[in-house]
């Protein structure tokens, strides 16, 4: 299979391309050139509408609009975004403006009461304030622009969770569509057999009855009645539970999809066809098309990111700051150039005696940039894993639906022939019966084979990662 050595690849790739954390020297803020583009999968590209059945495409699109974990998850998208754009804040100057007015009336008891009294100053007065404020830390070593690289990261990555998400609640409303269609259908064809075995109980009571079978004959068909019986209220409860499923699925109250979703069931062509998942791809192009890879990868470059800020404590902080404003006892005053005040400066913060929680620090950031590494590798993994499953399990879906098909046809030609042989009078009715069984048992093992390998397909989509297509997201 094309993906024998996909494990190997992808974990070699994993190993060569991950991140180390920087050694601790002087940092430099990476060009914005080199942030990768963030690729999420394009649910727009619509693979359940190879389906071709309207009522499937309606139910995806409710659910993308509505489905409440996914709000949850845009949500969280808007937080990683803010957040993203106050690390952009902190690399750029900072301004404040402020203005007071005051009556001053100073303690006479107080140092500058009584001195200010000694001087014959009045003890009451007003003072008016204006000004601006100015500081910009100076990212000398590169702290602020890594802290900025990896928020614009945890939001690549909060981007790719809701992508996932989009495709893993689109794969589940087609499968549990796909599951309620295939048991309307089952139940459609169990109330056939029910029906079918009450002719039969009713033929061999007459013949029970005109001495030509034993009572043990009326038994064994009352029993098999009864077994057919039994499976309705299994499969009508199955109907119920998978539509409710779907109303979940689709942000409301459980009920409302038990009536829409009633209409044209019991027929097999009403189960959705297997699909074709897409062409091959090469490992590369998976951890591009898997949004679940996409996010780990994306959560290991902000993990090591934090490494770097980290070890950004060990060098000093140096910020620039200005002050312009006026201060007077009279508004008459208020703009001449006696009541201008200025001063300006640079400051420098160095945590030069408190290297030992620095080191703690990034201590605690090279773990958890281990654990993100781990976690990627592993969703690389999983993700092999998942892609050889479906395809494995989608090849063999379609040989046992073929295989199926082909058991129907077999008995369909049967039941006619006994059905011709009957009309001549060869054989009898029970005959007939008998054959309708077979076809209607067989037919119900064709509804679940076309079922699985219909849902096979959709985990073949799932695992390749859904939508074919990709776009740059704006961080704005």
């Amino acid at each position: 299979m094309a993906f024998s050595k996909l494990a190997l690849l992808l974990t070699a790739t994993a190993t060569i391309g991950a991140l180390s954390p920087v050694e601790a020297r002087p940092l430099r803020v990476r060009p914005a050139s080199d942030v990768p583009a963030v690729h999420t999968q394009a649910e727009t590209a619509g693979w359940w509408r190879a389906f071709g059945d309207p009522v499937l495409d309606r139910i995806v699109a409710t659910v993308l609009d509505q489905n409440l974990d996914l709000k949850a998850a845009s949500a969280r998208i808007t937080q990683a975004r803010a957040m993203a754009r106050y690390a952009r804040a902190n690399m750029l100057p900072s301004a404040n403006l402020s203005a007071s007015a005051q009556r001053v009336s100073q303690s006479l008891e107080s140092p500058m009461g009584a001195a200010g009294s000694a001087l014959g100053l009045p003890r009451s007065f007003d003072l008016y304030q204006a000004g601006a404020e100015a500081s910009w830390e100076i990212d000398v070593f590169g702290r602020l622009g890594r802290e900025r690289h990896a928020a614009l990261s945890d939001l690549d990555a909060a981007t790719h969770d809701a992508a996932s998400m989009r495709l893993s609640l689109a794969a589940e409303a087609a499968t549990a569509y796909v599951d309620l269609r295939r048991l309307q259908a089952s139940l459609a064809i169990a109330e056939s057999q029910v029906a079918n075995a009450e002719k039969a109980v009713e033929l061999v009571r007459l013949k029970v009855d005109q001495g030509f079978v034993p009572a043990r004959a009326l038994d064994q068909a009352l029993a098999l009645r009864d077994e057919a019986r039994a499976a309705l209220p299994g499969l009508r409860a199955a109907v119920a539970a998978d539509a409710d499923r779907i109303d979940v699925l689709m942000g409301r109250n459980a009920g409302a999809a038990r009536t829409e979703l009633a209409g044209g069931v019991g027929e097999l062509a009403a189960i959705p066809e297997t699909i074709d998942p897409g062409a091959a791809i090469v490992p590369s192009d998976l951890m591009r098309r898997r949004p679940d890879v996409v996010a780990a990868e994306r959560r290991m470059i902000a993990a090591d990111d934090r490494v770097a800020v980290a070890l950004g404590e060990y060098y000093p902080r140096i910020s620039l700051g200005g002050l312009l404003g006026v201060v007077t006892l009279g508004v008459s005053k208020m703009f001449t150039g006696d009541s201008v005040q200025t001063a300006g400066g640079a400051s420098l913060r160095w945590r030069l005696f408190d290297f030992s929680r620095v080191d703690s620090e990034v201590a605690l950031a090279r773990g958890r940039h281990a654990e993100a590494l781990a976690r990627y590798r592993g969703a690389l993994v999983q993700a092999t894993a998942d892609v050889e499953t479906a395809l494995t399990g989608l090849g063999e879906a379609r040989v046992a639906l073929a295989t199926r098909q082909q058991q129907v046809e077999a008995l369909t030609a049967a039941r006619d022939r006994i059905n011709a042989a009957y009309r001549k009078g060869d054989v009898a009715l029970l005959d007939v019966l008998e054959a309708d069984q077979h076809v209607l048992s067989a037919t119900q093992q064709l509804a679940l084979a076309r079922a699985q390998a219909a849902q096979a397909s959709i985990f073949a989509v799932r695992a390749l990662g859904g939508g074919f297509e990709q776009r740059d997201n704006d961080h704005g």
